[in-house]
């Protein structure tokens, strides 16, 4: 019925069947990253819908923005200890390891980001983060004050509203189909 990646009996291709565009963009995941993630696997079932979440995933962590990568998966990470999805703690922990050089960092923003020995600027980041996804309609205009206090642009803030509704919409798609992460990620840059 399930299959190792969701827990969903979903017509997913095998790497042969994907069109050749598919393919290309597959292989550039393993040769970078040294593996496909699973996420881009499920999404492989409809490649309308694939197409439209890489695009927007890829210009949301790696498009020109004042956060830098390291900053853009830390917000992965908190919002989705936030949810407690476990592909993208596992997937987003891995990143924040490498990125920062730091083993303990993504476990830490695992736990409790708040303990964490953070910058002014990356507690306010977070903190915001975690606001936004735990009582989204408790934030108001006001609350990006905070932001801007330790230099984010308005252009910053819009960044971060969107990669925290960005993983919060994806956390609830990989926690509703019990998503597994690919097992690398879990010996990644420890």
């Amino acid at each position: 019925m399930s299959n190792p990646v969701v827990a969903l009996d979903l017509p997913i291709p095998s790497f042969a069947e994907l069109p050749e565009s598919v393919q290309g963009y597959f292989d550039k995941c393993q040769e970078k990253l040294g593996l496909i993630p699973n996420v881009l696997t499920a999404y492989s079932q409809n490649l309308e819908q694939l197409e439209v979440f890489s695009r927007f995933y890829n210009q949301l962590m790696f498009g020109e923005s004042e956060l830098t990568v390291l900053e853009r998966e830390m917000i992965a990470v908190v919002v989705s200890s936030d949810n407690k999805c476990f592909y993208c703690l596992v997937a987003h922990g891995a990143a924040v390891r490498e990125l920062s050089g730091d083993p303990a960092l993504g476990e830490h923003l695992v736990m409790n980001y708040r303990s964490a020995k953070l910058s002014a600027r990356h507690q306010a980041m977070l903190d915001y983060a975690s606001k936004l996804t735990r009582h989204p309609s408790e934030v108001t205009p006001k609350d990006a004050n905070a932001l801007r206090d330790v230099g984010f642009s308005d252009q910053g803030i819009w960044d971060i509203c969107n990669l925290v509704g960005f993983y919060n919409m994806t956390n609830r798609v990989a926690l509703a189909v019990e998503m597994a992460p690919n097992e690398e990620y879990h010996t990644q840059f420890r």
